[in-house]
């Protein structure tokens, strides 16, 4: 680390930790000075039972609200779209999402062009976004994606099948409910692959070229947290410290890649996710493994850090690496991650993914340079 390296460090997400910190959620938006909410989630949410307590707090709090819950896995552009037509009718003056990744994500694109008008696309990049967008609650369901304390939001284009990015610090949610217990009811294939998720955004924020030392300290917690607690909290979900520490390992990793960046774990999972519709976490989760071995020449001394958050000793830079390797490939075995086959990638599709992978605005910050080639290598290393 070059501590003469000149860095900046935002973040505009207050965060509320805590069993029952959603109890304050009407307090907050009263804060906020708003009165009418459109809640942001999806179907699943919405069958769970997990809006319950919070349509129950606006309507004592005499709130007028609505629910938009269209909100598909990997959120279109079309939902984004849908999603604002809903919040104009309100005429919201607040968003509440409650989700993972995809209600929080979509509710981020929908702050925006509430206030901006236009269609989702025009605003990736982020470089048109002005003044203020809709302010934003969020309340996370899983544990991974950390979304809820990010300022991008990430889309998929349905007409070219391929997920862009719309990113600006206004787009944070103002305020953050970090709750267990609305996590508690996760299956434990949706806890396994949205943990690994977390573990992937914090070894790629620690190792991506522009890590600064903010995120690492948060990246290597997010490690320890994560290691500590999955396999627990995968066969045990009723236990609440194990929830707990997934929930806090999956923020502090959602600030580290947000304060750095990710890389090409990313970029494959978001070709393989605009291609095939894959759940983001697993892609991440299962291609982790061997980008970390391809990386390995360019990060030996961070590999070796990691292997010491996860609690591995070892003798030497080189075997440290090798065993932090092979510690993930173990731990998403033990959490019985799927294989790469099971996304049923056809031979036919995969220049299309080298070349979407390769061209992803995060491919410049992989620890390793990466051609389309290179790309092309892994796939064919995983098929």
């Amino acid at each position: 680390m070059n501590l003469l390296n000149s860095f900046s460090f935002e973040l505009p997400t207050r965060i509320e930790y805590g069993v029952g910190a959603t109890g304050k959620l009407v307090e907050s938006i009263k804060e906020l000075g708003s009165r009418k909410v459109l809640i942001v989630t999806d179907k699943g949410i919405e069958a769970s039972g997990l809006l319950s307590g919070v349509v129950g707090q606006l309507t004592t709090a005499k709130l007028e609200y609505d629910i938009f819950s269209d909100v598909e896995s990997n959120p279109k552009d079309h939902n984004v779209h849908s999603g604002t037509k809903i919040a104009k009718s309100l005429q919201a003056d607040c968003l509440v999402a409650v989700g993972g990744g995809s209600p929080i994500d979509c509710a981020k694109s929908i702050a925006v062009l509430a206030t901006h008008g236009g269609a989702v696309r025009d605003y990736e990049g982020g470089q048109k976004i002005s003044g203020n967008v809709l302010p934003l609650i969020a309340i996370p369901t899983t544990a991974g994606t950390g979304s809820e304390v990010t300022f991008s939001s990430v889309i998929t284009d349905t007409g070219e099948g391929f997920k862009f990015t719309v990113k600006h610090p206004c787009m944070a949610p103002r305020i953050a409910f970090l709750d267990p217990q609305m996590t508690i009811t996760m299956p434990p294939g949706l806890t396994a692959a949205t943990g690994m998720d977390a573990l992937t955004h914090a070894i790629e924020g620690y190792t991506a070229k522009v890590s600064e030392p903010l995120a690492d300290a948060a990246a290597l917690y997010a490690i320890e947290l994560v290691t500590k607690y999955l396999k627990t909290a995968v066969f045990k979900g009723a236990d609440m410290e194990a929830r707990a520490g997934m929930l806090l390992g999956s923020v502090l990793a959602g600030i580290a890649f947000s304060h750095s960046d990710v890389g090409s774990v990313h970029c494959i999972a978001e070709a393989l996710g605009g291609k095939y519709d894959t759940a983001h976490g697993v892609c991440n989760a299962v291609v982790l493994p061997a980008v970390m071995e391809y990386n390995m020449d360019y990060c030996r001394e961070r590999y070796a850090r990691i292997a010491l958050a996860m609690g591995i000793s070892s003798d030497s830079t080189e075997d440290g690496a090798i065993r932090a390797v092979e510690a993930v490939k173990q731990l998403a075995a033990d959490v019985n991650l799927p294989s790469f086959g099971s996304f049923g990638v056809k031979a036919a599709d995969i220049e299309e993914l080298a070349f979407k992978s390769y061209v992803n605005g995060s491919n410049e910050d992989n620890p390793r340079p990466m051609s389309k080639d290179d790309y092309l290598t892994l796939f064919h290393r995983m098929m």
